[in-house]
């Protein structure tokens, strides 16, 4: 690891991976992609849902990370009427750890050094062209200088908190989900499914996608204006023993999904905010995997130009925040 790079991106899912390779294609010639976890692409926290033609936009399809291959939708209503809808368009379950792990192996392959185990713990000011980055790597303290920096560290973010940039989301604004992956059950591998009632998930959907013929992603997310008076856990917990008597757990994963406007702020001297981190999620579904690509593709097409140009000021970074918003901020408007 060197002591200095022309961009850090923090953070390895989509958004981040996409930012450091585009970065280093762009015109950056020494990029450094940070991981907090042991591992890129786990714990699957996603519904790992996508359409065809965003895949196919960003990074193309490739049948190792297909789960399964989407062209039907049911809906149920709150009095369990069903509607069942059929489209040419296709859409996609993936196995995210594995597209995770293809990501990050092409950044890798554009000349971006990927770092695993690696907890940034601080980003400090920007002074004389640079951000220091603090992190913690298998117990290990590093302090590294970086041009720019690009947060992709999830919903939380406190990398763009540390540099001053507001990521508060009100209550009713992040949706409150658990995800389970279920086995030993049967569903229809090219349909995936969706329940709106307030009795199932309050202020939000439930969601069954199939990853094959007897195991699927059973998700839901609920209001955080429902979420005190009873967890999403309990409610998904219900549904499936309900519905799905005989199912084994094999997975539970849960956390909070911004339904909001992207950050008014994504850019500031040094620094970058993409994918979760800068609210770029579907705000009526909650989907972020295709922005996310769109996002980290954009913001590292803008830092490599940036360091290509000696220009790293939050003036010239900004053709990221005002290309997003020509491009995606009206399809994020609620």
């Amino acid at each position: 690891m060197k002591r200095e790079y022309d961009v850090v991106v923090i953070g390895a899912g989509p958004a981040g991976s996409m930012a450091a390779r585009y970065a280093a294609e762009t015109g950056a010639k020494k990029v450094l992609l940070l991981e907090r976890d042991r591992e890129i692409g786990v714990p699957v926290r996603c519904g790992e849902a996508i359409s065809e033609s965003s895949l196919k936009k960003f990074v193309g399809v490739n049948s190792q990370w297909i789960a399964s291959i989407i062209n039907e939708v049911r809906f149920v209503s709150p009095a369990g009427y069903v509607v069942d809808a059929y489209t040419p368009a296709r859409g996609f379950i993936l196995h995210r750890r594995l597209f995770d792990h293809y990501l990050a192996l092409q950044a890798a392959s554009s000349g971006v050094e990927v770092i695993t185990k690696a907890n940034v713990e601080f980003v400090d000011e920007y002074k004389d062209g640079f951000r220091h980055v603090f992190v913690d790597i298998f117990n290990e303290k590093y302090t590294i200088k970086s041009r720019i920096v690009i947060a992709a560290d999830g919903v939380e973010s406190r990398i763009a908190r540390q540099v001053g940039i507001d990521t508060t989301v009100k209550l009713k604004d992040m949706e409150s989900c658990v995800q389970m992956l279920v086995g030993n059950i049967n569903v229809k591998i090219n349909r995936i499914e969706f329940y709106l009632s307030t009795d199932l998930a309050p202020g939000g959907y439930l969601w069954v996608f199939p990853k094959d013929e007897n195991s699927a992603n059973i998700g839901l997310g609920i209001s955080g204006d429902f979420s005190n008076s009873k967890h999403a856990i309990k409610y998904l917990q219900e549904f499936v023993k309900t519905k799905y008597p005989d199912a084994s757990i094999l997975t539970t994963v849960a956390g909070g999904v911004p339904c909001t406007k992207p950050l008014e702020k994504i850019v500031d001297d040094g620094f970058m905010v993409i994918g979760d981190a800068a609210r770029q999620v579907n705000p009526m579904t909650g989907g972020g995997i295709a922005l996310s690509l769109a996002a980290g593709k954009m913001a590292g097409e803008v830092a490599g130009l940036a360091i290509k140009e000696k220009n790293t000021t939050a003036d010239f970074l900004m053709k990221y925040q005002k290309e997003w918003m020509k491009t995606y901020g009206a399809e994020q408007k609620r």
